[in-house]
């Protein structure tokens, strides 16, 4: 039995042997093998859109400040007392609408006195024709001088030229008369009022009752670089050169008008020329004094190849774009870009019509990395 006891052991002894051995070969099969490859990155989300043909506007661009097409300061054209006020502050005023009125009774009786002088020195010339004639027909009989005849004659005609002058003071008198009406001389809106009723006002008054600004149309007045005269000049002998007025702030189209002349000189001082352009305003969406830019279309490129404005990357070596390829993967691209308006970048070269390039979503791109593109929609936040 003892025997038995020591064979037992022994074999226990040689499968737990056996059981380390095989545990350590396949802890050692497993270290040996190579590590699993990362799973591949997902593909980075991308706005896209092709390259295409159009025809593009070429624009001039200088800020402006937005000025009435015309101010009038409404000043009394006689001396006396505001009688009335007939506007209100930031009225709408037509042409020829009554503002205001003067005490008119002072030139009201230097009207009638001109008229009596003239009916008193009519009825002086007629009584001198009287005598003329019956001098005249004395003289035939030799009752009556020549001289006498003569003098009668020169009496008469002395009458008729003050009876002229009579009527030339009458015709004064009624304009005076006419200016205690003060009316609108154009359209526009009406500013504050500027004197008040019961106030004496002269005619040597600078500042006046009250300024008018028309608005409908109105005028900008920008200035464009020395450079870009050229250019303006050759648009403008074209025939009607379009303009728009773009906010500032906002970016939009405020109005859209034409061009109306440019300056007859150049600033030497900055170097700039300035242009009037002019806008119907309907809506007054310009107001006088408003800073404005002013983008003159000064020619239009035909067929050129162009691409969202935003698909444009600039590096240490220029502008480039990434353009998508059959694999799903992008590439870069450098291009030599022109003139851009309006979200349109003309490619003047490095991109052919038709090639899929990334609009919105470059910054997690690198050569070579996969994208899942979906449609550009201008407008949209990126």
């Amino acid at each position: 039995m003892p025997g038995s006891h020591i064979r037992r052991g022994h074999v226990v002894s040689v499968v737990l042997v056996a059981a380390l051995a095989a545990s350590g070969y396949g802890l050692w099969r497993a270290e040996s093998r190579p590590p699993a490859p990362p799973p591949a990155p997902a593909p980075v989300p991308v706005e896209v859109a092709q390259a295409a043909r159009r025809d593009v506007p070429v624009y001039l661009t200088g800020i402006g400040t937005v000025q009435p097409f015309n101010t009038v300061t409404v000043r009394s054209r006689v001396d006396g007392q505001l009688q009335q006020v007939l506007f209100k502050e930031g009225q709408d005023i037509r042409q020829g609408d009554l503002l205001a009125v003067i005490d008119p009774r002072t030139f009201e009786a230097a009207l009638q006195q001109a008229q009596a002088k003239l009916v008193q020195d009519e009825a002086s010339r007629a009584n001198a024709q009287l005598i003329l004639d019956r001098d005249t027909q004395l003289g035939k009989d030799a009752f009556a001088s020549a001289q006498a005849v003569d003098n009668q004659r020169s009496t008469v005609q002395q009458l008729d030229a003050q009876i002229a002058q009579d009527k030339a003071a009458i015709s004064t008198a009624q304009t005076q008369l006419s200016y205690t009406r003060i009316t609108a001389p154009l359209d526009g809106r009406a500013g504050l009022r500027l004197v008040d009723e019961g106030n004496i006002v002269h005619a040597t008054d600078t500042n006046g009752l009250v300024v008018i600004n028309q608005l409908h149309p109105i005028a900008v007045i920008s200035t464009l670089p020395q450079a870009d005269v050229p250019a303006i000049r050759t648009a403008l002998a074209k025939g009607t050169t379009q303009a728009q007025a773009v906010s500032r702030e906002q970016g939009q189209t405020l109005a859209t008008g034409t061009v109306e002349l440019i300056d007859n000189k150049i600033d030497p001082q900055s170097g700039t020329l300035e242009l009037k352009s002019v806008y119907a305003n309907a809506d007054d969406a310009l107001w006088p004094g408003q800073f404005v830019e002013v983008r003159v279309r000064a020619a239009t490129l035909p067929g050129v190849t162009t691409v969202p404005a935003d698909a444009v990357q600039r590096g240490p070596s220029g502008e480039f774009v990434f353009v998508v390829g059959a694999d799903g993967r992008v590439a870069v691209a450098p291009v030599t870009v022109g003139p851009i308006a309006d979200g349109i970048a003309v490619i003047e070269k490095g991109l052919d019509d038709g090639r899929t390039v990334v609009v919105r979503g470059q910054y997690r791109l690198a050569p070579g990395t996969a994208v899942a593109p979906t449609p550009f929609q201008a407008g949209s936040g990126s």
